[in-house]
């Protein structure tokens, strides 16, 4: 039998978010409780996230915002599941572009995979411009669309590092969110030549959704399955 390999991902993207098993059933229809467990076995919710389950289960809240939310939800479900599809047949006719494969992979290997949203975190200036270019004219995001977030230890210079990474993403520093600075031990000790960590964020979930078919469509191309 065929891996549904677009629902598992999807499944598990949704489980890291917090959400419960019955939450994620009602988003991806015709899936059972024994399959969704081993496709979600290995992943460890956060305190955080149990104590809103356990909250929910008490009040007795969900099934009347279940009942309620349920046409959204199958919305939401065709919707996503339509992008996904798009993607993938995409990302096969393109996977000979070098850009576009490369931006796959690093984003598979160094992005954000949960909340679904595109986040890209990097302290290399080539990598992040490199995702800059892969966001502008692979993904085509609207220069709108971009905020940046930096995290510079405090014997740096705060003005600096934001006017080199704005340099560096061509992102007005009105778009920076304020910077993280973290204390460190290293008394007087600075590399010049090192602007801390610069984080890329775009709100967008139908891009993510996009991205996620683009890798799907990827590992079809190579014919590679979850073991």
């Amino acid at each position: 039998m065929k891996v549904r390999l677009a629902e598992r991902l999807l499944a598990r993207e949704f489980r890291k978010q917090g959400f419960s098993f019955s939450e994620i059933m009602g988003k991806i229809p015709n899936l059972s409780k024994g399959t969704l467990s081993g496709w979600l076995k290995d992943i460890e919710l956060t305190e955080k996230q149990k104590e809103r389950l356990l909250e929910k289960i008490k009040s007795g809240s969900g099934k009347g915002r279940a009942k309620g939310a349920f046409a959204n939800h199958q919305k939401r479900i065709e919707k996503t599941k339509y992008i996904i599809d798009v993607a993938k047949s995409e990302a096969k006719k393109r996977i000979v572009d070098t850009l576009f494969l490369i931006g796959v992979m690093l984003y598979w290997a160094e992005g954000d995979k949960t909340q679904e949203r595109v986040g890209f975190t990097n302290s290399n200036q080539m990598m992040i411009q490199l995702m800059m270019k892969w966001f502008r004219e692979i993904c085509e995001v609207p220069e709108t669309k971009f905020r940046v977030t930096l995290s510079i230890m405090m014997l740096h210079d705060k003005k600096e590092s934001e006017r080199f990474w704005s340099r560096t993403t061509r992102v007005s520093l009105n778009q920076f969110n304020k910077t993280h600075i973290k204390p460190t031990l290293l008394k007087g000790k600075r590399n010049p030549s090192y602007m801390g960590t610069c984080r890329i964020v775009i709100s967008d979930k139908n891009l993510f959704r996009k991205m996620l078919g683009w890798r799907l469509g990827i590992l079809e191309s190579l014919q590679l399955m979850p073991l």
